[in-house]
């Protein structure tokens, strides 16, 4: 799709200004190309504040069920709430993404997700809130999540040029990870304040950001609805059908699979680990998952600027690998600052080669099966996190949190090395699919 001859233009106010500054903004839109969309713009600061607000919650939820049971299994019970239905539910949000506008579809996850934050905001602050209605309402944000996510990530698609899709992509990694630095720090000052009530009040309210950014875009390409829908069912074969002969998408839905099981679960335990090993409390929280959301930061930016200048198959493994030794540095450190320096380095290094999986299928997905692949994608990524959340909290509960995390970093580097192994049959089978 083609947006609008006049959005590349930025900064048209005040003609001398944006003469002195043209190198400066060529320079600035080569790095990060998404940002010459004008809608681009306007989803980026409303993106922003949502997963700020998000994240709060996120930290406060877990504290709170940190205090409520004093179990780090529990704690990995509410994350798997919160992400199973994501297992069962995102292909039929795939195919509603394909046949309805996804900015319709996302005003009403947003304004669900943003009701559901004030009622954990409410049970909090009155002292009624028990674990049950924690896992409840986790499940019930889950189940908007499997609609929204796919959404969000074919929405995408919309806003930018197919060319611009890396960087928006690497971008809005950014921004949940931007968010990440920010959002916990801010958790941890409301946690000690104020209490979580208020964190999830806060969240509540972070919504209207990005509702009112997605009202402000115009310009969006029509929804192109088939002759003739299939029958959901079918719809969603179809999908499979695709994704499966499609090899390069093959691969790497199989990879995220791993590593939503066995790398992205140690974020679950940041709690358990501040609390037990550092003996720290919700501000110092705050700080683990600050310093490793800055790493992200700095991974996402990396994506954006080289991801055209480097093999992404070789990218994807090579973050994962060094995203695992970094982790495993900080499981046998008890000293703290060299515990923030392995978690800046995992953050970097986990979140380039996520979002580096994301921008390759993005870039190579017909259009007619966008919304059902980015589901089967998320599907894996965020439907498979539970099985990592009850892994992780079963060996912490048993053998230790440093074990639990160990054995996710060595089946995350073998599965990296056989990704590197198996890249060129990959590349080959991909250009003959190409040519088909």
């Amino acid at each position: 799709m083609t947006l609008p001859a006049e959005e590349p233009t930025i900064n048209n106010s005040c003609k001398p200004e944006h003469q002195r500054s043209s190198g400066f903004s060529r320079q600035l839109l080569s790095a990060f190309p998404a940002f010459q969309s004008l809608n681009f713009r306007r989803y980026f600061p409303g993106q922003v504040i949502s997963m700020i607000g998000t994240w709060i919650q996120m930290v406060a939820q877990g504290w709170l069920v940190l205090e409520i049971t004093g179990s780090a299994f529990d704690v990995g019970v509410v994350a798997a709430a919160s992400t199973i239905p994501t297992l069962f539910l995102s292909l039929f949000g795939g195919v509603i993404v394909d046949r309805y506008p996804k900015r319709t579809i996302l005003l009403w996850t947003q304004s669900s997700a943003m009701i559901l934050a004030f009622v954990l905001g409410i049970f909090a602050m009155t002292g009624m809130v028990t674990i049950w209605i924690i896992i409840t309402l986790a499940f019930l944000l889950g189940c908007v999540n499997a609609l929204n996510v796919p959404a969000l990530q074919a929405f995408l698609s919309e806003i930018v040029d197919r060319e611009e899709l890396p960087s928006a992509i690497a971008m809005n990694s950014a921004i949940y990870n931007v968010s990440r630095v920010i959002g916990p720090a801010i958790a941890g000052f409301l946690i000690s304040s104020t209490g979580t009530g208020v964190a999830f009040l806060v969240n509540g309210v972070s919504f209207f950001a990005v509702i009112i950014s997605l009202l402000s875009m115009k310009d969006l390409p029509k929804q192109v609805r088939a002759k003739t829908l299939l029958h959901p069912l079918q719809a969603i074969r179809e999908g499979l059908k695709y994704s499966w002969e499609h090899p390069l998408i093959r691969t790497i839905v199989l990879f995220i699979a791993v590593i939503s099981i066995f790398a992205w679960s140690y974020v679950t335990m940041l709690p358990v680990i501040a609390k037990h090993r550092f003996g720290m409390g919700a501000s110092g929280l705050g700080y683990l998952y600050g310093v490793s959301g800055l790493g992200s930061v700095v991974g996402t930016v990396v994506v954006s600027i080289y991801s055209k200048k480097i093999d992404r198959l070789v990218f994807i493994a090579g973050g994962n690998i060094f995203f695992a030794f970094a982790l495993l540095g900080f499981t046998f450190t008890t000293s703290l600052p060299v515990a923030f320096f392995f978690l800046f380095l995992a953050g970097f290094g986990l979140v380039s080669a996520v979002s580096t999986m994301s921008a390759t299928i993005q870039s190579t997905v017909d259009d007619r099966f966008r919304g059902r692949v980015m589901s089967l994608y998320m599907m894996v990524f965020m439907g498979f996190m539970p099985i990592g959340n009850l892994e992780i909290g079963y060996l912490s509960e048993h053998f230790g949190t440093g074990f639990a995390i160990r054995i996710g970093c060595v089946v995350t580097i073998l599965a990296s090395l056989v990704l590197v192994y198996s890249g060129k049959s990959v590349r080959t089978a991909y250009h003959r699919y190409k040519a088909l």
